[in-house]
């Protein structure tokens, strides 16, 4: 796939910045195919390497306010692919049947429809807005979701059952809002997938 013009990516970056979803779109569409061959590369299976692709727009997506327009968005792309790629490379060497996914030949049929891709990213984001929260609401939460009751919770903190109460009620409030914020975007990277992988 051609490259942009430095000028043009500059601009889209500077848009991207601002939220701007069609430079979004453009920048997908140019470096998707570079992304996605390096991931397989990598990773050598087709299902892992769009789920790597997906990651990296996401974390794009995420810390847009951040990017530098001056420097070259191929290789903070190729970074981001590199480190995810790596990452669960080395979740797959500790984890038996991920490996084998991962290194069997790559057959895998699209047949899961879009509920189940659906249903992974909401996994996803779940897993990023529990990481945005503060430590201690964090630790409280994922506390709760191990089937601790607040009594237990409390017991073991040393703090109130009615701080635990606030400080769940505070996290789903926080995830709510997260949902809300990214959701919207990653349908538009769920569409963008799904037109290229379909």
């Amino acid at each position: 796939m051609s490259d942009i013009k430095s000028f043009d990516e500059s601009l889209l970056i500077s848009e991207l910045k601002n939220h701007n979803e069609k430079a979004f779109r453009k920048l997908f569409d140019n470096y998707y195919q570079d992304i996605y061959g390096y991931s397989l590369s990598l990773l050598k299976s087709k299902d892992f390497a769009e789920e790597n692709v997906q990651d990296v727009f996401l974390k794009v997506w995420l810390n847009r306010e951040n990017l530098d327009a001056s420097k070259s968005f191929k290789s903070y792309l190729t970074t981001i692919a590199r480190n995810q790629a790596f990452n669960t490379l080395n979740v797959a060497a500790n984890d038996v049947l991920l490996k084998e996914e991962i290194f069997k030949s790559s057959a895998t049929s699209h047949e899961q429809g879009d509920y189940h891709i659906r249903e992974d990213d909401c996994k996803k984001l779940k897993k990023l807005a529990i990481k945005e929260l503060p430590p201690k609401r964090k630790k409280i939460f994922k506390m709760s979701r191990k089937g601790k009751t607040y009594e237990e919770i409390s017991a073991e903190l040393g703090i109130s059952v009615n701080t635990v109460k606030s400080q769940m009620s505070k996290a789903l409030e926080s995830m709510r809002l997260f949902f809300q914020a990214h959701d919207e975007i990653l349908l538009l990277l769920l569409s963008l997938l799904l037109q290229i992988t379909l």
